[in-house]
């Protein structure tokens, strides 16, 4: 599951007794006009609900519990341990009953739409709204004949693009983790803020990005696939040892999002947006498990795609190409990033290397004091975007 798998240093213990700083605020990731929960400068988030028949609440971020304590008033309210800068998945535990923050907003993952919330990072300013020509993340419905149904994808357009009907664009695929969805890059990692942004710097040639749901697609499972997902951290070579095979029930059949993509989705949006419908103008990137599938569909496709993402999902190795010497004419770019403090970076970045060495223009990122969530992966698009589609 994105946001889970975790090898982190953050301070999780409930044990401490040092007072938290009093300079709370509500997070940014609130419903509108709400107070809870909040964040201060230590990077700890505070929880606040009105529950007076309950017996127990606890918050619970990642997986850790911390207990609230009930006042007069019959509000709950406690605090965590001080979390990793960005974005955080999290839930309210009352009476063993996992529920949303009735004050966050809502956003999918874990399987499940629920609570977010966002701890201020040093450096927000790359997603931070700014008067700025703004793009549109739009919400498409398309046909897929292979899966037979009616699909949902995102789809962001630079700025002023309706207005240039002559220009034509590349395009990114760009996919989420397990447990998340098409929607994850668009409200959680913030994507089109970061375009938007690096656009209005010149960091980066405009281009128009596609947002699919790469899970529980459904077929027959993979032959030899375990039944809950294997973690990025658990490689062969920095690439995932194991395919996934489902989390929540759910079965992840790479190769029916293969088809979907491949034989659908792509002809959909070169035939329906001004794209420069060419393996050259073609790149997919992916966090977590969407970083394993984009390493095994471009593998398989490399007429398709030129320039290859893999944010938390394994790695490329040399050993992984059938022909070197065709790979280097093909793939322009090979991006690998990790948290620093996840278990496979030091893996992928022996990879990178090895890559670099047999002639491959490959690149390693290494997010500073995050682990496997979000602000790796905002941090990992804002430095996979600017080398893509250069001259």
């Amino acid at each position: 599951m994105a946001g889970s798998v975790v090898a982190s240093a953050q301070t999780n213990s409930t044990s401490s007794t040092n007072e938290p700083a009093d300079d709370w605020k509500p997070a940014t990731s609130n419903q509108q006009r709400k107070q809870y929960p909040q964040v201060n400068s230590e990077r700890r988030v505070r929880a606040r609900v009105i529950a007076p028949e309950a017996q127990s609440v606890k918050l619970d971020i990642g997986g850790v519990k911390y207990p609230l304590t009930k006042g007069d008033d019959d509000a709950w309210i406690g605090c965590s341990q001080p979390k990793d800068e960005g974005f955080h998945y999290y839930q309210l535990v009352i009476d063993g009953a996992r529920v949303p923050d009735p004050g966050s907003l809502y956003f999918y993952g874990a399987s499940r739409w629920g609570s977010g919330v966002e701890i201020p990072a040093k450096d927000h300013d790359f997603y931070a709204v700014k008067n700025v020509p703004h793009g549109q993340l739009r919400e498409v419905l398309y046909f897929s004949l292979s899966s037979n149904s009616t699909r949902r994808c995102f789809v962001y357009t630079p700025p002023d693009n309706d207005k240039n009907p002559s220009k034509r664009l590349p395009v990114l695929y760009l996919q989420h983790g397990a447990g998340e969805d098409e929607t994850g890059w668009g409200n959680q990692g913030h994507a089109n803020l970061i375009m938007d942004n690096l656009i209005a710097a010149r960091k980066a040639k405009p281009f128009i990005i596609v947002m699919e749901n790469g899970g529980g697609i459904g077929g027959p499972r993979p032959s030899g696939a375990p039944t809950n997902a294997t973690p990025p951290s658990a490689t062969t070579n920095g690439a995932p040892a194991r395919v996934p095979g489902g989390f929540g029930g759910r079965i992840f059949n790479f190769s029916a999002f293969e088809r979907v993509l491949i034989d659908d989705l792509i002809p959909f949006v070169d035939a329906n947006y001004r794209t420069m419908a060419d393996q050259p103008h073609r790149a997919m990137a992916g966090l977590s498990m969407g970083g394993m599938q984009t390493r095994v569909i471009t593998l398989a496709n490399l007429d398709k795609f030129s320039h290859i993402g893999i944010f938390s999902g394994g790695s490329i190795s040399p050993t992984n190409i059938t022909d070197v010497a065709a790979f280097k004419q093909k793939v322009k770019v090979v991006f690998c990033s990790f948290g620093g403090r996840e278990s496979g970076a030091a893996a992928a970045k022996a990879n990178t290397d090895a890559l670099k060495q047999a002639g491959v223009n490959s690149y390693y990122y290494e997010s500073p004091l995050t682990a496997h969530g979000w602000q790796s992966w905002r941090r990992s698009l804002y430095q996979f975007a600017p080398l893509l589609f250069q001259d």
